[in-house]
């Protein structure tokens, strides 16, 4: 018997039983569909947060205002006033590596525009600022260096606040108004989406930080050089973790902390938000993986089992191959491939399934997936191998049938 007549063989058998069949095929098709939407959801989700990281700018540090300790209480990130433009421009200065520092204020305000209003969050920035996020500008232009230097009452919206202001229209030249202060439209930032923590990076409107702090109410503070964050663009190549311990230590030495201070400022670059990220992802990925292990190791029982009841079945049959010729290798080899045939064809189904399985949480729970090639193969190579390994020992069996003994089997 040649290999196709063997699997010819094996689809007889399976049209002759079609509910035991299914039935044995299930945990393949159960372990294959898994393996699919597995990689296929955390491959998306993968994807989507090196789109959010790489929406927020590439080889980032980010320093914020720290707490403020009274009384041996600590009121909370974001209430230490220490962090200065002046610490920005000393990292620049002295920390090897560091190509730009974009010192920031921000204040979530209303925004005014004719007779719409939007409540979006205001960042007092330097152009500088612009170019550490990677952030382009589809309208107008972006803030200069000219406008910084003279308070110009000038900004730059987001694509959020654009369609809830001015219903997607150009608003270059037209005028906003934050509390009293007017302020005209000179360009609209590209679009970026959401952030690693979900929030809506379009949803934002630029000023110059000296026009923020000038004439934003709210914004005055004790120091007038205060910031709230600072983004630190490194060069490509430059290690992170490195440039973060050097950024500490500088910004210890200029708030005069001693040793053993709790430092009064914040820092994360964005390899740490990836890895946390990362390690949720495969988390999942291993659950989900061994859900598949022990559905595919399910089905290959499943598989012995009804190999195992085909030759005693066919017992007679075996026999009379024998005897008239067949070799034991050729009766070996028939239930080898008929046992692959059936885990293959369940592995096709459990392709589809999974397939179908991830475009539907997509659709429905609106989790990214990428469906990938690599992933489809090794589904099916492992259902293959799953297959022979299972069929092996009923295969052994059928070939060492004594033909006399078979032929007399009832």
């Amino acid at each position: 018997m040649n290999a196709l007549d063997a699997v010819r063989s094996a689809l007889d058998s399976l049209r002759a039983s079609p509910l035991r069949s299914a039935l044995t095929m299930l945990g393949i098709v159960i372990g294959v569909a898994a393996v699919i939407a597995m990689v296929a959801v955390g491959a998306g989700a993968r994807d989507q947060v090196l789109r959010q990281i790489a929406s927020l700018g590439t080889n980032l540090v980010m320093v914020g205002q720290g707490s403020v300790v009274r009384s041996g209480v600590k009121l909370g990130a974001g209430t230490a006033s220490s962090l200065t433009e002046d610490d920005g421009i000393a990292v620049l200065a002295e920390i090897p590596g560091v190509t730009v520092t974009a010192p920031s204020v921000r204040w979530g305000l209303q925004v005014v525009a004719g007779n719409q209003n939007w409540g979006s969050v205001l960042f007092g920035v330097t152009p500088d600022y612009m170019d550490a996020r990677d952030w382009s500008v589809v309208q107008g232009r972006g803030l200069s260096d000219e406008d910084v230097a003279q308070a110009n009452k000038v900004v730059v919206l987001g694509q959020t606040v654009v369609r809830n202001l001015f219903g997607g229209g150009d608003p270059v030249g037209e005028q906003v108004r934050v509390f009293s202060t007017p302020l005209t439209v000179v360009g609209v930032l590209g679009e970026k989406g959401q952030n690693t923590q979900g929030q809506d990076q379009d949803d934002v409107i630029l000023v110059p930080l000296s026009t923020a702090k000038r004439n934003i109410p709210g914004m005055a503070k004790s120091n007038p050089r205060f910031v709230h964050t600072m983004v630190v663009k490194l060069a490509d190549g430059t290690d992170q973790e490195e440039a973060q311990a050097q950024i500490r230590d500088l910004l210890r030495q200029r708030h005069r902390l001693i040793e053993g201070q709790d430092d009064d400022f914040w820092m994360r670059n964005l390899s740490e938000v990836a890895a946390t990220r990362d390690a949720s992802s495969r988390a999942l990925s291993f659950l989900l993986a061994a859900v598949a292990a022990v559905s595919l190791l399910v089905g290959g029982i499943g598989i012995m089992n009804i190999m195992l009841v085909s030759v005693t079945e066919r017992t007679r049959e075996i026999g009379l191959r024998l005897a008239i010729g067949a070799r034991r290798r050729d009766i070996l080899m028939q239930f080898l491939i008929e046992s692959t045939t059936l885990s293959l064809i369940g592995a096709a189904v459990g392709v589809l399934a999974g397939v179908g399985t991830a475009m539907v949480v997509a659709g429905l729970a609106g989790w990214p997936t990428l469906i990938r090639l690599d992933s489809v193969v090794l589904a099916v190579a492992v259902s293959g191998l799953v297959g022979v390994f299972f069929g092996l020992y009923p295969a052994r069996r059928a070939s060492r049938l004594n033909p006399i003994e078979a032929l007399r089997h009832e």
